[in-house]
């Protein structure tokens, strides 16, 4: 009988624990300080975390296939940022199974064209800031990179025109909405979908456990660990539906404040983190300080904001809802990947990097006892103006 109870307790116990893993969405805020943590891992595994240095290497192995790139690319599995990608893709599709979210989700046909050319203008912006949302805003602005607020200023700008033509042609091209898909009836349904994507998402976080392990058993620690890392920001942002085009669209869009919220509060806890690690001399200064101040983050912020509000997706957010099903971010991909590797050798045989600017750190400029508190006077000031805007639609254009 106690065997019996203990075993009851522990059923009951873990079903709690996974109703509240995923039976719920996970509150922004604690997704955005979980991820400030995992961003810090990264710093001491390796490398901050990045995303569009593995989009580079997916679109340098098609130019090399077709003949265009003469060198040999470096293996997809053998490449950090590529592992942190697919951990990144795993654990979202991980996460959608066990949730029991997954499902194949289309798109009318304009917003798969809309797609490619988002994904297109996303993988321009990445080569003219040197980053995405992720290492050009993100990871910039947690190591006190100057650049970072460059491209943040670009996404506002390039978020603001992009929804303006979306409010533009929805009044000239208005859709007609698509009669629902009618539901599998009893007899063709094989199986129970439900009960089966769980297993199915357990087995895929298993499976990246086991790959960490090969990877440490093959002497390339440092590679698992990537793919495992990936995994985790996986998991975090589809639990919580974290979303940094959120955060720059719903001011304009929706006047919501949530997401700024959770993107502030993760910025200034990773920032945080970052200037403990630097300023007692545990990393280099130069650790993720490399984008180009202030031109190029501009630029390609703005470029950038504006591919990313047509394409539904960043640099992120495009593989973790690519992984619970949505069919357009598929498609966003493959543009994002492509332009990434065809524009970065173009601007670079130009001349065209030095141009742009170049990196700045900014303790350098103002001394580690003025940038905190001015880290902390901008992200409380653009949290004030966006709950500002939620109660007054100030801002709002839709």
């Amino acid at each position: 009988m106690g065997n019996n109870s203990f075993w009851s307790s522990t059923k009951e116990e873990a079903r709690g624990l996974y109703a509240a893993l995923f039976d719920k969405d996970w509150p922004p805020w604690m997704a955005g300080l979980l991820l400030a943590v995992i961003c810090t891992v990264y710093v001491l595994w390796r490398n901050p975390w990045g995303v569009i240095a593995g989009y580079r290497n997916w679109g340098d192995w098609f130019f090399y296939g077709i003949g265009t790139f003469a060198d040999r690319p470096l293996s997809p599995l053998m490449h950090n940022f590529s592992l942190s990608n697919i951990g990144l893709l795993g654990g979202a599709l991980a996460s959608s199974l066990l949730a029991r979210q997954w499902r194949f989700n289309r798109q009318p046909g304009i917003e798969y064209i809309k797609a490619l050319v988002g994904g297109v203008l996303m993988g321009f912006g990445s080569v003219v800031a040197a980053g995405c949302n992720v290492g050009g805003f993100y990871i910039a602005v947690g190591t006190f990179s100057a650049s970072g607020f460059a491209m943040m200023a670009g996404m506002i700008i390039g978020t603001y025109f992009a929804l303006r033509y979306l409010l533009w042609e929805i009044e000239k091209f208005p859709s007609k909405a698509s009669p629902p898909a009618a539901p599998a009836s009893e007899k063709t349904r094989k199986i129970d979908w439900n009960k089966v994507q769980p297993y199915i998402g357990g087995a895929i976080i298993l499976v990246i456990i086991a790959l960490f392990y090969v990877y440490g058993a093959m002497d390339q620690t440092m590679l698992g660990g990537f793919l495992f890392l990936g995994m985790l920001v996986g998991l975090v942002m589809h639990r919580s539906r974290f979303c940094f085009v959120a955060a720059f669209r719903d001011v304009f869009m929706t006047g919501e404040s949530k997401m700024v919220r959770a993107v502030a509060l993760s910025i200034v806890a990773y920032a945080l983190l970052m200037a403990v690690l630097k300023w007692l001399y545990i990393t280099e200064d130069g650790i993720g300080v490399y984008n180009r101040f202030w031109l190029g983050g501009l630029g390609g912020g703005i470029i950038f904001g504006f591919g990313m509000v047509l394409a539904g997706g960043c640099g992120s957010s495009s593989l973790w809802r690519a992984g619970e099903g949505n069919t357009k971010l598929w498609v966003a991909l493959v543009p994002f990947c492509l332009s990434m590797s065809f524009f970065y050798p173009l601007l670079q045989n130009a001349g065209w990097f030095d141009k742009l600017g170049s990196a700045v750190y900014l303790p350098a400029v103002f001394s580690w006892e003025w940038t905190l508190p001015l880290y902390g006077i901008f992200f409380l000031l653009w949290v004030l103006i966006a709950l500002w805007n939620e109660k007054s639609e100030k801002l709002v254009i839709f």
